[in-house]
């Protein structure tokens, strides 16, 4: 598989958290390392307008500045003081957009990845925005580095036909709660286990959504 094209990071964020669905998240940590591979199966976007569950709603701060910077660079940022969350940048510089990786199924270096996590069952491995950070090794020193590589990238693939995305409001929020901006593989069995009625079914997987 070729690398993402960077004017891909340039679709509109909403636009963005569906295309992002199939395509495979690399991380590498350096020589002697594995490529660690997940196919990105649940995304969520934020806006900086008219979304009170953004960080980006009241402004730039040090936490969230580099969601205000180029497309296709990570915004990563730790969470409930446990994890690190990871999304990928859109929007121009200077407006802030992003989109949070959710849930990814594990495609290359699952060994390592199983190590990681402390867990061997497969589809506990990356089937939640922490899971997944921890599953590749993301973290702080991943906060505003770009999908260009060397040490993380995406790789592309197909993009899904609308009958396999799934469209459903955020989960894990308390404000702007009934924005329907969370997209999801349709049967995909790694996406996050918090879903309701519109998750996927179980022991389905990405192909035959």
């Amino acid at each position: 598989m070729k690398s993402i094209a960077p004017d891909f990071y340039l679709l509109p964020t909403l636009l963005l958290s569906e295309r992002l669905l199939g395509k495979i998240f690399v991380t590498w940590q350096g020589p002697g390392t594995p490529l660690l591979k997940g196919r990105i199966v649940e995304t969520e976007a934020y806006l900086a307008e008219q979304d009170e569950a953004s960080h980006a709603w009241r402004g730039r701060t040090q936490r969230n500045r580099a969601m205000f910077g180029p497309p296709g660079t990570l915004y990563v940022y730790f969470s409930y003081g446990c994890h690190y969350l990871a999304n990928i940048v859109s929007e121009p510089v200077g407006s802030a957009g992003a989109v949070l990786l959710r849930a990814m199924e594990p495609v290359e270096g699952i060994a390592e990845m199983e190590r990681r996590r402390g867990t061997r069952e497969l589809l506990s491995l990356m089937s939640g925005p922490g899971k997944l950070t921890q599953a590749l090794g993301i973290g702080p020193e991943h906060d505003a580095q770009s999908l260009s590589g060397p040490k993380c990238w995406l790789e592309d693939a197909p993009e899904l036909p609308a009958s396999c995305i799934g469209t459903s409001p955020r989960i894990g929020i308390t404000r702007s709660t009934a924005l329907p901006w969370r997209k999801f593989v349709k049967g995909s069995p790694h996406v996050s286990k918090t879903r309701g009625a519109t998750g996927p079914k179980k022991g389905r997987n990405l192909l035959e959504c």
